[in-house]
């Protein structure tokens, strides 16, 4: 069992983010992590490229060569990583953060920063992806290498998620199908965030309102990460939309306020 110290709830309710280094055991960190690389491995292909597009991407990455493999809800690929939705660590630590023991699945994906071109990310908040209306939207973000600024680690501005929703600018990049949320990088540098530093195993859990970021991979290893975007079963989204397999999953807890419905076959 993990509970929060206060002075942990502290820092969180601070600085909108906290890393927890003691929730995975070594064993159950190795079958991730070798699970993790047989998936990627099986399924690398260009369809996983997740790079972010645009002429501040360019610019951030002081080139048009770079990437990111990517793999969205693996525990549709592995019930490796649906076992790992239900560690009891993790979801003890979530329960203190979130203030509520009722605890939905919005998302999970994987990103593979590759060595000496792993893109960076320009500072966002994932607010604007998936808006809700008590923003009890957080991320759970498991770092299975050494991560740092040098191989593309994350970073932060702490305590940003206190300004609430920012209005973004990702969409008026040029050239670009995909809207991309982000903030100008001029107010808002990769280069003046807080980089967060994770040994193998370290989970950083942030609020989904926390400016964040991550560099560019210039190092000779590889940046991996598998990332959980879970919710309270009392909030409720304030837009239709970024819908995913498995999206309102009870991971912990209960939700009453789910309507009760009929199999489809009844309802002609």
């Amino acid at each position: 069992m993990v509970r929060l110290t206060n002075e942990q709830k502290q820092f969180w309710k601070d600085n909108g983010f906290i890393k927890l280094s003691n929730i995975l055991t070594e064993n159950e960190f190795k079958v991730i992590d070798k699970e993790y690389n047989r998936i990627f491995k099986l399924k690398n292909n260009p369809g996983m490229e997740a790079a972010w597009e645009g002429k501040e991407m360019k610019e951030a990455a002081k080139t048009e060569d770079y990437s990111v493999h990517s793999i969205h809800n693996l525990q549709f690929h592995s019930a490796i990583f649906s076992h790992f939705l239900h560690n009891n660590n993790l979801l003890e630590a979530l329960e203190d953060l979130m203030g509520t023991p009722n605890i939905l699945l919005h998302h999970t994906k994987a990103h593979d920063k590759p060595p000496g071109k792993g893109a960076p990310y320009l500072m966002h908040q994932d607010y604007h992806y998936f808006p809700f209306k008590k923003h009890s939207m957080v991320a759970a973000f498991l770092c299975l290498d050494q991560s740092d600024p040098s191989n593309g680690g994350l970073c932060v501005y702490p305590g940003s998620h206190k300004n609430g929703p920012l209005e973004d600018v990702g969409h008026k990049g040029d050239g670009i199908d995909h809207i991309y949320h982000y903030q100008d990088p001029n107010k808002y540098p990769l280069d003046k965030a807080t980089p967060i530093v994770c040994e193998p195993g370290d989970i950083v859990v942030f609020s989904y309102l926390l400016l964040h970021g991550s560099y560019k991979n210039t190092s000779d290893r590889h940046r991996r990460m598998f990332l959980i975007q879970l919710m309270a079963a009392e909030d409720e989204p304030m837009e239709d939309t970024h819908k995913s397999p498995g999206q309102g999953w009870m991971l912990r807890g209960s939700n009453d306020n789910r309507k009760a419905v009929m199999a489809e076959r009844f309802l002609h």
